[in-house]
């Protein structure tokens, strides 16, 4: 009897401690609570893992860290829809460059290839855990490949969508938070409409939503759109385009009929939402600039370095077998080796391909979708990713489309940072700063903050982000990152059912 008196004293000594004591508490700082709402000159008092006060009259407690914001802003972490730090948050789990410009949640699984099965994976990152949240979407060209192996080349049979819907059902119920696609890829590219609905169907039976990178980018983009609304349409599944962008010339300019094309699916009661990232170039594998795959054929090379506005527009970021390539474009690779662009390219894809960043996009066409309510802000990146997304995103967007283009206002903006796409995979409590909330928070000086990366230098980090909270603990301080690592895996059975942004 008196052992266990003893040992509840001091668990009620310990969770006193912790609800009292050892907290954080924001002072002085211009509050954007990730609603859209106007700033407010409130507290912010964290205790453990959550948000325990806001208010004018908040108080710290004994113990508390007290940290000055006059002058700053303190908004909810950015939750980054579309990231690629699958791989690299095993070498970096500091996730200096996705801290460093604020994100606390980062969607993984994306364009169509995850990790699976879905549930090591999960478990691996719950052992191991890393600075940031992350939750993770099954792949569908990583369950098209399962079933059809290297046989993928073409329509799969109603056999084989039957086991890949099959691995679908397996991986939401081990936790991912919905289905991805990248139809512009290799391997989804042979699929056909009715596979992805098949699979869509699964993935809004356990309330997941499907994401993807639509078919084409480019010259046939409105015909990916209009597939994307079809897929919504019949497998009853909120849907969201990844990146939307207009990448050919042939569409430079055409913004608004595509935000007409979804604002009318929407207004038919379709769950349709897009994302897109701060820069008017892409960074995939130097094939997708071959829509017809007829990578060897001159005239079809011709016309795909055409449709992008030239070969000074492809700038090689890394090949394999051309070191030497690397960080110059295709223009002046050829002059460099006395060869014709159309030669250059063939060459590079014989020898086993190349990553590369085009430069594809309009900035009028960026502007009319950033001003749309239902597009929201991610990356696109990731760490190691040899493109300025992926140090500086989130900052980009705060410095230039807001502090000094003015292309939205700042709590529009965070909001399209924070609670749009928190709401749009239905994270419980994140994304908004409110009693109860999960700990996520970012403070920064609204009049420095800004992107350093650049294509040259991709992995330069950005500034003016002072301090970062994942779950209460700060993981990112006086520009450098800490030891904490408090990011959690969010499973699909935690999300909550979604809502239209």
């Amino acid at each position: 009897m008196i052992r266990e008196m003893m040992l509840r004293t001091l668990l009620f000594t310990a969770l006193t401690v912790s609800a009292v004591g050892q907290g954080v508490f924001f002072k002085g700082a211009s509050v954007l609570d990730g609603t859209g709402t106007p700033a407010r000159q409130v507290h912010v008092r964290v205790a453990g893992d959550r948000i325990a006060a806001v208010g004018a009259n908040a108080k710290p407690s004994a113990g508390d860290e007290i940290v000055e914001g006059t002058g700053l802003v303190l908004a909810p972490g950015f939750v980054d829809l579309h990231n690629h730090s699958d791989r690299g948050l095993g070498d970096d789990p500091g996730a200096k460059s996705q801290v460093s410009q604020g994100i606390t949640t980062a969607v993984l699984g994306m364009d169509g290839g995850s990790p699976f099965p879905i549930a090591p994976w999960i478990a691996a990152r719950r052992t191991s855990p890393v600075a940031i949240n992350t939750l993770v979407f099954v792949g569908h060209a990583t369950v098209r490949t399962k079933v059809m192996g290297s046989d993928y080349r073409r329509k799969a049979s109603a056999g084989e969508i039957d086991k890949m819907a099959t691995l679908v059902e397996q991986a939401l119920r081990e936790g991912a938070a919905g289905l991805s696609s990248g139809l512009e890829y290799e391997v989804g590219s042979y699929s056909s409409t009715e596979e992805v609905i098949a699979l869509a169907k699964v993935a809004a039976r356990y309330g997941g939503i499907y994401v993807s990178h639509i078919r084409d980018e480019a010259d046939l983009v409105f015909p990916a759109i209009e597939e994307i609304i079809r897929i919504a349409r019949e497998a009853r599944i909120p849907a969201h385009i990844s990146h939307i962008k207009l990448g050919t010339v042939g569409v430079w300019g055409k913004a608004p009929q595509a935000v007409a094309l979804i604002a009318e699916a929407r207004a038919e009661g379709l769950d349709i939402t897009a994302d897109c990232y701060p820069y008017d170039a892409w960074s995939s594998t130097i094939t997708v600039l071959i829509p017809n795959k007829e990578y060897e054929d001159p005239a079809s090379v011709k016309k795909g370095l055409d449709d992008i506005g030239g070969p000074q527009n492809v700038l090689v970021t890394n090949c394999r077998e051309h070191r030497d390539y690397e960080f110059k474009n295709l223009e002046e690779i050829a002059k460099m080796r006395g060869k014709s662009p159309v030669e250059i390219f063939i060459e590079i894809v014989k020898s086993g391909g190349a990553s590369v960043v085009g430069k594809g996009m309009k900035e009028e066409d960026m502007k009319i979708f950033y001003r749309q309510p239902w597009v929201m802000i991610a990356s696109d990146g990731g760490i190691g990713m040899r493109h300025p997304r992926a140090a500086g995103s989130f900052p980009k967007v705060l410095r230039s489309y807001v502090r000094e283009r003015h292309w939205m206002d700042l709590p529009e903006a965070i909001r399209k940072m924070t609670s749009a796409p928190a709401q749009r995979i239905g994270l419980r409590d994140r994304g908004v700063i409110r009693e109860g909330a999960f700990a996520d928070l970012v403070l920064f000086d609204p009049k420095q903050v800004r992107d350093q990366s650049t294509f040259a230098d991709p992995s330069r980090l950005s500034v003016g982000i002072v301090q970062v909270l994942v779950n209460g603990k700060t993981v990112w301080k006086a520009n450098a990152p800490t030891s904490e690592r408090s990011g959690r895996v969010v499973s699909g059975d935690e999300l909550s059912s979604r809502s239209k942004p």
